[in-house]
């Protein structure tokens, strides 16, 4: 067997006692125990349902075979100017270490961390993150900016996305978004930043979104945040509601009012998120409520990017698909037209979005809309 076929999906570390749970992954028995205490009852990797309480059954066979295997050591970091690494995660694991050093090995770590994807896998693998996800809960504004960054840096790489999660990274996160005023906006920009590399991982976006305050968090950073935070915030919320099972926690906690709003304010993002919500008979009910949804929209038309121009067709088709009001309004505010002279431009895209709105309002039409 490959010795990546010993190693546990969540730590990354070869098994020391290998347990196979009924959806028929194995994990390492005290990182899928640590998944379950923490309140999870669902497979880390399949997603799927567990049974209650969670049966952990012992992989022999596996374990017979780690047993017999011995494995090469742990890949030591590039060469790095001093102090070493180790050094700077030694200062960070222990309680005795003044801020000041603190503050110090987070700031070196996060710059070694950067471009170096040996170093952030070391890092995962050294005990660091709980030390860092410590830091992130700090009271002291610029240790928790520094601690957020370099999670962010740890995030970047897919074989660590899901291991953080499971190490509670995500409730780390919601609260620096939740600090508002005790939280510097470059914290926040960056702990939305960090949800959106998390939500990457497929798994991970159903387990952000039904995470306590997650999405509500985001809203709310849209509605009150600077530019960078609004940018941020929404980038997140299309990475979370990818996933079709957030986007009517989106629509409960506010988000369409306050995309639409943005959106009215020349920003891009918060059109392609529109256009997820409206998949959902909850977002297009609550857009159609909004008196100046179609409004927007239209003006994204008429004067958004190629990528806002697609998004807000791709919206108006499935509002309109579901409402003669909105059809009529789509109408009456020259869409067609629109959409006739974005069949003449080359993106495709665009193109085969602006058709597809087309033939729901010639069909729309034809039945006495």
């Amino acid at each position: 067997m490959d010795p990546d076929d010993f190693k546990c999906p969540i730590s990354l570390e070869i098994m020391s006692d290998p347990v196979i749970l009924s959806s028929g992954h194995t994990f390492d028995r005290l990182s899928i125990q640590r998944w379950l205490d923490s309140g999870h009852r669902t497979c880390p990797i399949s997603q799927l349902p567990l049974s209650e309480p969670p049966s952990l059954i012992p992989n022999h066979a596996l374990r017979s075979l780690i047993s017999n295997y011995t494995p090469a050591p742990l890949p030591k970091p590039q060469s790095h100017p001093h102090p070493h690494p180790q050094t700077l995660v030694s200062t960070l694991t222990s309680p005795s270490s003044p801020i000041t050093s603190k503050l110090n090995s987070l700031d070196q770590l996060t710059k070694l961390s950067k471009r170096d994807s040996a170093l952030r896998r070391w890092l995962t693998e050294s005990g660091a993150v709980s030390a860092v996800l410590d830091c992130v809960d700090s009271p002291d504004s610029n240790l928790q900016q520094k601690a957020l960054n370099l999670l962010l840096n740890l995030s970047l790489d897919d074989d660590n996305k899901v291991g953080l999660v499971a190490e509670g990274a995500i409730g780390r996160v919601v609260a620096a978004l939740r600090g508002g005023g005790t939280v510097p906006p470059e914290s926040r920009a960056v702990a939305a930043t960090t949800l959106t590399s998390l939500a990457v991982v497929e798994v991970n976006k159903a387990t952000i979104g039904a995470y306590p305050y997650a999405i509500r968090a985001l809203v709310s950073l849209l509605r009150e945040g600077k530019c960078r935070e609004k940018k941020e915030a929404a980038t997140a919320l299309y990475a979370i509601c990818s996933f079709p099972g957030n986007r009517v926690r989106a629509v409960e906690c506010g988000a369409v009012p306050v995309l639409i709003g943005l959106a009215g304010a020349g920003m891009e993002r918060p059109v392609e998120v529109l256009s997820l919500l409206a998949k959902c008979k909850e977002g297009r009910e609550k857009m159609v409520e909004v008196s100046d949804c179609i409004r927007v929209l239209v003006l994204v038309l008429r004067n958004g990017s190629s990528r806002g121009v697609q998004y807000a067709l791709m919206t108006l088709a499935l509002l309109c698909s579901n409402s003669k009001d909105v059809c009529l309004e789509v109408l009456k505010a020259g869409v067609v037209e629109i959409c006739v002279n974005l069949l003449g431009i080359d993106n495709e895209k665009v193109r085969r979005n602006a058709s597809s709105l087309i033939q729901v309002l010639r069909g729309k039409r034809s039945m006495g809309c």
